[in-house]
């Protein structure tokens, strides 16, 4: 009977892997508008905190929506490796 609840015990830890591995992949790959996007889901990217993710918002205030997903980088402080980390996830629209 041991064997059986092992067997068992294993297969839930197993099953609660993948289900948490999923939400989490999930929530990684989920689009990112940084013209409409809150201080709180830009943080949401990958090497943006809350001082990055204020000053994103600061710019498309004083400049205007962002043109295209790259533009981010024109915001200061923001450069090749924080988009090469975030390229997927980021799109502009009105």
């Amino acid at each position: 009977m041991p064997s059986l609840r092992k067997k068992l015990y294993f297969a839930v830890l197993v099953s609660l892997a993948v289900i948490f591995t999923g939400t989490c992949c999930a929530i990684a790959m989920e689009k990112i508008n940084i013209n409409t996007a809150s201080v709180e889901q830009l943080m949401q990217l990958d090497r943006v905190g809350a001082s990055y993710a204020q000053r994103i918002v600061e710019y498309r205030e004083k400049y205007g929506p962002f043109q295209a997903p790259e533009d981010i980088m024109k915001v200061k402080g923001i450069g090749m490796k924080t988009w090469e980390a975030n390229k997927d996830r980021i799109v502009v629209q009105p």
